[in-house]
């Protein structure tokens, strides 16, 4: 009796932790969480950060520079398949959000971090590997600017602010 009671509990603990495992995974199958805005850090329960100089993924644009109002292309390109992500940009003089994004492509969506449509995240958990966005610079001066992407390839694994190169602002002095 003692035997099956021990497995009883065994199985009901196993059960429990599975099932919270699956409802954690879930909550962030729909995107990140508005609590990876400012570092875009994953949220997820014993996650294993990966270096930056050791990922697979890369962000960079078709142009060096833009001006104000300017439509600039973006494109993630990997060597292997992933499942989350989370895309900004930021101006390199103060780390602050920049701009929003205007096309996305399928199995992403806009989130709002501290203005609309200034964040990308993933939609669904399906697997992703090269996508294409366009991002609009805000109408007013903003300065130089990096794009910055955070990478989730499994529920355990990521990486954390892959960056582009510098696009520069235009016309600045």
């Amino acid at each position: 009796m003692e035997d099956g009671g021990r497995a009883r509990t065994a199985i009901v603990g196993w059960a429990c932790t599975t099932l919270c495992l699956v409802s954690c995974a879930a909550a962030f199958s729909q995107g990140a969480s508005l609590s990876a805005c400012s570092d875009m850090m994953p949220r997820h329960l014993r996650v294993q950060l990966h270096s930056s100089n050791s990922n697979y993924v890369t962000v960079h644009t078709n142009v060096s520079f833009y001006f104000p109002g300017d439509k600039v292309p973006v494109t993630v390109r990997s060597t292997r398949d992933y499942m989350g992500f989370m895309l900004q940009a930021r101006k390199v003089s103060n780390n602050e959000i920049a701009g929003t994004f205007i096309f996305l492509p399928p199995g992403s969506k806009l989130l709002t971090c501290f203005e609309d449509g200034d964040t990308v995240t993933h939609s669904d958990k399906s697997l992703k590997r090269n996508l294409s966005f366009v991002w609009k610079a805000p109408d007013q001066p903003t300065g130089d600017i990096k794009f910055f992407i955070s990478i989730v390839q499994s529920y355990f694994v990521y990486w954390a602010k892959i960056e582009s190169a510098v696009v520069a602002q235009g016309g600045q002095n």
